[in-house]
């Protein structure tokens, strides 16, 4: 009983994250060219690697949740009516928290940091191909430009993700990183 409760809070908690950071754009780290890194995947990613896939996949349906919704009442853009299509918006985010899970199971036993860091670069990359990739296959991009923005902004996202992932995951374990300091 006590393993689920904590499971549902941990999933509640990081899913009105990510609406937070969404909502408040927060989320979006202003880039090159007028475009934004995104880090709203992040919270999927750390449910993920801290509770399992199931909160990964509870946490990534929030988020899609709210990407559909922000598109549908509140968009930004143009292209934002791109994400009233939950196979847009919602279904790519329903694997980021399994496809982080999984990186980070088979590698912790390695070791636990570089496990982490895999994990917030594999999550990360499973939303950037998988929301590319639905707009490529939807007709909506041209394939060359999904390419493109895949590299540019795709990469830096996932870097991003690694970073923070390892940095809260392992404060919250409270893994050695190696960082030599006070204990205050």
């Amino acid at each position: 009983m006590h393993t689920n409760t904590r499971r549902i809070v941990i999933a509640g908690v990081l899913g009105a994250i990510a609406w937070l950071l969404g909502w408040t754009h927060l989320g979006f780290i202003p880039w090159l060219a007028g475009a934004a890194l995104t880090i709203m995947h992040v919270p999927v990613i750390i449910g993920a690697v801290l509770e399992g896939p199931w909160v990964g996949l509870a946490i990534g349906l929030l988020f899609g949740g709210f990407s559909a919704l922000q598109a549908a009442i509140a968009p930004t853009g143009p292209t934002d009516v791109w994400f009233t299509n939950p196979l847009v918006s919602v279904l790519p985010r329903l694997l980021i928290g399994p496809v982080a899970w999984l990186v980070y199971r088979t590698l912790r036993r390695v070791n636990e940091i570089a496990a982490l860091a895999a994990a917030g670069v594999a999550g990360s990359l499973t939303n950037t191909v998988l929301v590319l990739g639905a707009l490529g296959v939807l007709g909506l991009l041209p394939w060359a430009l999904i390419v493109t923005t895949a590299i540019a902004n795709g990469i830096p996202e996932a870097v991003l993700a690694a970073v923070i992932t390892v940095a809260v995951v392992a404060a919250w374990k409270r893994i050695e990183t190696g960082r030599k300091g006070s204990s205050v």
